[in-house]
């Protein structure tokens, strides 16, 4: 996927933008605690988390865990949440 396919596909969401700027301030966060700073429900945040990490935009810390999983922005997340919020 292109780099402006993937700034077009975070700067459509708003909670895709949300989480991304959650988990930059963050060295690495769990999903629980994405869900309290975002004010989103669970099942929108872990299908979030999902869209994200399957363009490799965030990394799982721990994936084998199914219970408590922590997360971080990857590198390729951060440039891309750079270029989007030039154009927001």
């Amino acid at each position: 996927m292109s780099n402006a396919s993937l700034i077009s596909f975070v700067a459509r969401s708003k909670r895709r933008r949300e989480v991304l700027v959650i988990l930059e301030r963050s060295k690495e966060i769990s999903q629980a605690e994405i869900m309290r700073l975002s004010n989103q429900y669970k099942s929108h945040n872990s299908r979030t988390l999902k869209e994200l990490s399957e363009k490799s935009l965030v990394v799982c810390a721990n994936p084998l865990d199914r219970s408590f999983r922590f997360y971080k922005i990857a590198k390729k997340g951060r440039d891309i949440l750079k270029e989007v919020i030039k154009i927001k």
